[in-house]
């Protein structure tokens, strides 16, 4: 998934005002600007403060802008979500009300109140940015739009899970005391800037971390690949995994390759282990989101890669339900690597397991 940060802002820094009245901080030129954005997303993240406040519909008025997200393969339109702790959600809130996609609401406890309204998907520990990504990646978001309010950006910039920050200022437009939730955004010096001015609105986008995908797309196509090689089984998937150091080596490797207890991955980073290469700060990739528990092997794949120091960690699917429950990417993400999906070779490997699914 790619997640983008989008906001506006004051001159002095506030993403609001403390009336009860929806301040409009943006020109219509960067309102234009942000629907384009929009119209390529898949999903529009807000915090529940927003929705009380502002309460957006968050749908497409524009009929071209409904045809075109078509066109290009979306639904007409995008997905909804938001994060509450408190479950103080009214289901007459306009982002319940209008538009036809999927909702989804980020709870620590159920929402009744919200039954056939939206989907309330549940926390089994804190709510944050890794599990949000990796709840919205298995429901088919590639892209989501992050709109705020502050804390919710700040969680997505606190846990490294934002790609890209388009921050615009209105210089013309001070609040002082009267301004209402803060909101302050530093990049590192050596993150690259491009900036625009649209209609007097002082524009900024940072790209956070580079696109990979077609780097990551050739050597999932020889994970799988790989994976073709393993014999079907009925206690395991057939997977395929490489291992690419940060030096250039590359060691591939699949499912009972060499051991009937070995997972890809593990046959991967052995072969690399007895070539003397240095795993840390590498990436693997793997056809299928690497096991998180399991009972032929001490040690899951996902607790391996994350002692030997890997810094990326990429796959095709995740893992289904079928053995066990899979949070492999979540904990991943959870110590710090980057975790990187594309579902859309995910039926190819489901086909690869076909003996599997009956």
């Amino acid at each position: 998934m790619r997640v983008t940060l989008s906001f506006a802002t004051t001159s002095d820094g506030f993403l609001d005002d403390t009336s009860t009245q929806r301040l409009v901080i943006s020109t219509p030129e960067d309102w234009a600007a942000v629907g384009r954005l929009r119209a390529r997303c898949d999903a529009i993240f807000v915090g529940a403060e927003t929705l009380r406040r502002d309460n957006p519909a968050l749908v497409p008025h524009d009929e071209s802008v409904r045809a075109r997200r078509t066109t290009n393969g979306l639904r007409p339109d995008w997905t909804k979500v938001t994060l509450t702790a408190s479950g103080r959600l009214d289901p007459s809130l306009r982002f319940f009300t209008e538009g036809d996609a999927e909702r989804y609401v980020f709870s620590p406890e159920d929402i009744p109140a919200l039954l056939n309204v939206a989907t309330v998907i549940l926390a089994d520990g804190p709510l944050t940015a890794r599990f949000i990504v990796t709840e919205l990646e298995k429901r088919g978001v590639g892209h989501l739009l992050v709109e705020g309010g502050a804390h919710v950006l700040r969680m997505f910039l606190d846990e490294r899970m934002a790609d890209e920050v388009r921050m615009a200022v209105n210089p013309a437009l001070t609040l002082g005391d009267a301004g209402y939730a803060r909101f302050d955004f530093r990049p590192a010096a050596d993150v690259a800037c491009d900036r625009e001015n649209l209609g007097g609105m002082q524009v900024s986008n940072w790209v956070l971390h580079p696109d990979t995908s077609n780097e990551d797309r050739q050597w999932l196509r020889v994970a799988i690949d790989a994976s073709r090689q393993s014999p079907p089984c009925a206690t395991a998937y057939r997977v395929g995994a490489v291992v690419v150091t940060c030096r250039g080596e590359v060691f591939t490797g699949y499912t009972h390759e060499t051991s009937a207890t070995h997972h890809a991955e593990q046959e991967a980073v052995v072969k690399a282990l007895a070539a003397g290469a240095d795993l840390r700060g590498g990436a693997i990739y793997s056809s299928m989101e690497p096991c998180s528990r399991r009972a032929s092997e001490p040690e899951s794949c996902t607790q391996m890669i994350i002692r030997h120091g890997f810094a990326r960690a990429v796959f095709a699917l995740y893992e289904p339900d079928h053995f066990v429950e899979c949070r492999g990417a979540l904990t991943l993400r959870e110590s710090g690597l980057e975790v990187r999906v594309y579902p859309d070779l995910g039926d190819e490997v489901r086909a690869i397991n076909a003996h599997l699914w009956g």
